[in-house]
């Protein structure tokens, strides 16, 4: 009998230990190609580590030799090299990008007054040159070179991650206030901004469909992300309600909210909404986790492993914590707030009378009859 040989470039990031269980559950003798800089306890010790760089293509030439594999997939390195190398070394090839392809995703504004449509689908106008978006054309240009080496692959358009070993930790933002007291939070424009994240369990679990249904998968880009999307005042809530924190919202237009900008990262409060039909209508996919329990998770890893203050984590979320200054903002708002005059026109505008809401339209009857 022929074991089922499987190659994971990466393994060691937040996706990589949930694929490694998910091929090792099908299967598979499973190999990760990675640095060796850093190792992590959940791959277990009957996989084998392969040490090189991959985004040296001669580095990955040397590594692997004539092996070959039944399955490769590349969640890390210069997946350009990777494919050119991996072309006659794997019967099935699944990757990993980047969302940033989408024109306007790095700069909203390209993609017209309020930013992108919602929501993205793949399809969507892609960045058109280095001139519009430097790394979005780059991306862009790396997934053609892809399927050209690999026309039967499939990509994956990545949101921002989040979950073990995440190396953006948005999260951190709202954890570390509300361990160091905070309860007082700026949220730019009441934090209704939607934004696709994807929990690592929940993007390695899309990748196992993929694994699971080749033909209904190959040769396609799919967007991948949580089905289920929170608003940023959603994903702060959540957070502070698990972590026992009263949380104080307050709410600031963007162009004064300074202190909320790293909570939005990017430059509009507009939405960056991936839409995952396709994923679901070709491979059957849902959340593995509900948003949710898996912000929660998150916390629990982030405050079993704290970033290190002013560490890699820190610098990259660009945020000083600098509550002082906060305080000070926050109170001259406050302020400022109290100093608006009462509206004065002769009719006070209203919600509109198709509402009937709190605020909104009366009941024309006090009493409902049923027949």
């Amino acid at each position: 009998m022929t074991i089922a040989t499987a190659l994971v470039i990466g393994g060691t990031g937040p996706t990589g230990p949930y694929l490694v269980e998910g091929l090792l559950q099908r299967g598979y003798q499973v190999a990760i190609l990675h640095r060796g800089t850093h190792e992590v306890d959940e791959i277990p010790p009957e996989v084998e580590h392969i040490h090189t760089d991959p985004y040296d293509k001669d580095c990955l030439l040397e590594a692997l030799g004539e092996r070959r594999f039944n399955l490769c997939i590349a969640t890390y390195g210069r997946l350009r090299a990777i494919a050119q190398v991996m072309a006659s070394r794997c019967n099935r090839f699944l990757s990993a990008g980047g969302a940033p392809a989408y024109l306007g995703y790095m700069n909203p504004e390209l993609a017209g007054p309020g930013g992108m449509n919602v929501p993205i689908l793949e399809g969507a106008p892609k960045v058109e040159s280095a001139e519009q978006d430097d790394k979005g054309w780059r991306i862009l240009r790396t997934e053609q070179a892809l399927f050209e080496a690999i026309p039967t692959a499939t990509h994956f358009r990545y949101p921002f991650v989040y979950g073990r070993y995440q190396l953006l930790p948005r999260e951190w933002l709202l954890v570390k206030r509300f361990l160091d007291g905070r309860q007082r939070l700026i949220l730019p424009d009441g934090g209704q901004t939607l934004q696709s994240f994807g929990y690592a369990e929940n993007i390695a679990h899309a990748m196992m469909l993929a694994v699971d249904q080749p033909d209904a998968s190959q040769c396609k880009i799919y967007n991948v992300a949580d089905a289920t999307i929170l608003t940023l005042r959603q994903v702060a809530e959540t957070i502070a309600e698990h972590m026992g924190v009263d949380l104080e919202v307050i709410n600031m237009p963007w162009e004064l909210a300074t202190p909320g900008r790293p909570l939005v990262m990017q430059p509009l409060t507009s939405h960056r909404v991936q839409d995952v039909s396709a994923l679901r209508y070709d491979l059957g996919y849902k959340d593995k986790v509900e948003p949710r329990e898996a912000l929660r998770r998150t916390v629990d890893w982030l405050l079993a492993n704290p970033p290190q203050p002013g560490g890699v984590e820190e610098m990259v979320l660009e945020d000083p914590f600098d509550y002082e200054a906060e305080d000070r903002y926050i109170d001259a708002w406050l302020q400022l707030k109290k100093q608006m005059p009462a509206y004065d026109g002769e009719v006070e505008p209203g919600l509109g009378m198709a509402y009937s809401g709190p605020g909104g339209r009366a009941r024309s009857q006090q009493t409902f009859e049923e027949e």
